[in-house]
């Protein structure tokens, strides 16, 4: 997807919404044996359920004393013994293979309650008694095409995921970084690397869209800085995936489109040139490519228990595969019976040129 020929990106499409409200998807047989296999589903000591029953809720304001749309929750006493043992324990679980030797010295500073997402998070502060270091951790309603997001992050992206599952009960690690509205707001005119963020954006618009992650909006992901021998280098991570492969319109797969998103745009069209946009998306597809062969086993078994899930509507497939279809000229993609099929069909579809390239080290991508 190339940002000069789609002259829309300047003028994002206000059409290019996402649903405003995603039902969540159960997680069948095939995928729950998937996660055990693989040592995601593990038995919590507190599940979702145990924190929906607070008693009271105060807004949870920033640091400069604005509202934000998260709300710190409250507990009847006896209650709050009972989860907040089992809280930390969910966090050794999540840190340290289950290893409770450290959490003598760690307690539950706050848990805060959020309305506004899909998956009604709960985001729990644990906090190092010794010495104030605090860290987060997210504990959710358990949705299947989340979950594949989760695992197509961990297999496809430069970033590791850690994740566990119990029944309904989804545990996700918190992902750290500036969100993408704070830093168009308060970072984007400092003195920063202009070339090397609008290179990652472009990265990361086709990372989007190879694995068809949709609204990656500003503020559904993270931009990571660290260091670099003379300068900074700029990662850019999502934090939401639960519109991995659920809505219909294949410009809601391409951050590039997003209205939130604009700022990011205009950087590369200041700074980046088609020749060198076209270089950075082939880095990106080699590198997917590689990934594709090192995990070729786990990625075809979860693409396979994918295929046979209902992730989203026959409707939205149907917009999808027939715009998909239209984009690349590629009648193949109107075969696809579901998300986790047209998935498949759009990792060979952008990948292919790059496989190609190191078949002969790591065989060839088979259906």
């Amino acid at each position: 997807m190339s940002f000069i020929e789609e002259q829309k990106a300047l003028q994002p499409d206000e059409a290019n919404k996402p649903s405003r409200k995603k039902p969540i998807f159960p997680v069948q047989d095939h995928l729950r044996s998937y996660l055990k296999k693989h040592g995601h589903e593990v038995k919590l000591p507190v599940a979702y359920r145990d924190l929906i029953h607070f008693m009271s809720s105060v807004p949870l304001l920033d640091k400069n004393g604005k509202a934000t749309l998260w709300e710190t929750v409250v507990y009847d006493m006896r209650h709050w013994d009972f989860i907040r043992e089992g809280l930390i324990k969910i966090y050794a679980i999540l840190k340290t293979e289950g290893d409770l030797t450290f959490t003598k010295h760690l307690d539950v500073a706050r848990i805060d309650y959020c309305s506004f997402a899909n998956s009604n998070p709960f985001r729990i502060r644990i906090v190092n008694k010794y010495n104030d270091n605090y860290d987060h951790y997210y504990i959710k309603l358990a949705d299947a095409s989340r979950i594949y997001g989760l695992e197509l992050e961990h297999l496809l992206s430069p970033n590791r995921i850690t994740y566990l599952t119990h029944n309904n009960t989804l545990v996700e690690e918190h992902i750290p970084g500036i969100p993408g509205d704070v830093f168009i707001q308060h970072y984007l005119n400092d003195n920063i690397n202009k070339i090397r963020l609008a290179k990652e954006f472009v990265k990361f618009n086709e990372r989007c869209f190879v694995r068809l992650l949709g609204d990656m909006r500003s503020y559904n992901f993270v931009v990571d800085i660290t260091p670099d021998i003379e300068d900074f280098q700029y990662r850019i991570r999502a934090i939401d995936f639960d519109q991995q492969s659920y809505e219909g319109r294949k410009n809601l797969y391409l951050p590039q489109f997003f209205k939130e998103n604009l700022a990011f745009v205009e950087l590369c069209m200041e700074y980046l040139n088609k020749d060198s946009i076209e270089q950075y998306q082939t880095e990106e597809r080699t590198m997917m490519a590689f990934r594709v062969a090192s995990a070729r086993f786990r990625l075809m078994e979860l693409l396979n228990i994918m295929a046979k899930d209902k992730i989203s509507s026959q409707e939205k497939l149907g917009q999808l595969k027939a715009e998909l279809s239209q984009y690349f000229h590629a009648p193949i993609f109107m075969k696809s019976k579901s998300m986790g099929q047209l998935v498949k069909r759009q990792l060979k579809q952008t990948l292919q040129k790059n496989l190609a390239l190191i078949q002969k080290h790591i065989g060839k991508f088979e259906d």
